[in-house]
């Protein structure tokens, strides 16, 4: 990386600050910021590294520091406090890229899109783990599953859902359910997967296999065709098995309650009984109940 080991501080224009790795940003924390840098100013400057603009005068590329960039704007400023280095365009985005990495809280679908821009620049594996400050072996696995689409395993990783052995075990398990299945009891017997770990797991792979491997899916003809044909057959029959259980689930709930209140009748018409819940003080029932031995 060739940043200069010196950088300048300055105060620049905001307007001529570009930024190169946009973030969506928590409303709230946003709010923080603002009322922070509004109450007791700046306590960091940004980073920027300066070129030549369109217009033939000096831009800024932004290195780090969106959220301060602004709230800057949002307070009406016009320039801001800057450290100002030398720095490639290349090595500006991964200096961006690891700025956000290293934030205590990002998140995992913007560590996920700056591996795969390096990716997609000419990186290796093991060049992006040495410049984002990542383990090799975990980035490949990340390449790996990127390569294949699978964007909500990488997520529940980033967010210790679950591990990384075990959604490489279920992504090498494909589409199929019976080995889906198959991968989730190998994992949990190899002790991949343990208590809640396994129940997350679970969880994901239904919602895998109900909204995809994505986070995002964008809508497609194709898809809108299979909505209105054998998927919503397929929709219609999983629901009317559903409704069919629900239906079983209340007659066996009905037949038990119908048990108890014969027993609780019976228990009642029994004095000696009666005189014995009195003595104890458990001589009230449920109006719900009390009110079906009273009809019988």
């Amino acid at each position: 990386m060739t940043a200069s080991a010196q950088p300048e501080l300055r105060m620049i224009p905001i307007s001529r600050i570009e930024v190169l790795n946009p973030r969506d940003r928590n409303q709230e924390v946003f709010n923080e910021i603002v009322e922070n840098i509004q109450n007791i100013g700046l306590k960091k400057p940004i980073t920027v590294t300066p070129r030549i603009g369109d217009d033939g005068a000096e831009k800024y590329l932004l290195v780090c520091g969106e959220g301060r960039v602004k709230a800057f704007r949002k307070l009406g400023e016009e320039r801001i406090p800057a450290l100002v280095v030398t720095a490639s365009d290349d090595d500006a985005f991964i200096m961006s890229l690891a700025e956000n990495i290293a934030r205590r809280r990002y998140k995992p679908i913007e560590l996920l899109s700056g591996i795969a821009q390096l990716r997609d620049k000419g990186y290796k594996a093991r060049e992006i783990a040495q410049k984002v400050g990542l383990g090799a072996s975990y980035v490949e696995d990340v390449l790996t599953l990127l390569n294949c689409g699978e964007e909500r395993l990488l997520s529940a990783v980033c967010s210790g859902s679950i591990s990384m052995r075990a959604a490489m075990t279920i992504a090498g398990a494909g589409d199929d359910s019976k080995a889906i299945q198959a991968a989730l009891h190998e994992a949990y017997e190899s002790g991949q997967l343990r208590g809640h770990q396994l129940m997350n797991a679970r969880r994901l792979v239904l919602r895998r296999q109900s909204a995809g491997k994505g986070l995002r899916r964008a809508p497609s003809s194709s898809s809108n065709t299979a909505i209105t044909s054998s998927s919503l057959v397929r929709a219609y029959q999983k629901e009317v098995q559903r409704q069919r259980l629900l239906v079983r689930r209340a007659a066996v709930a009905q037949q038990r309650l119908a048990f108890v209140i014969g027993a609780l009748r019976k228990l009642a018409a029994d004095e000696n009984f009666c005189n014995l819940l009195r003595a104890e003080g458990l001589d009230t029932v449920p109006k719900y109940l009390a009110d079906h031995i009273v009809r019988g």
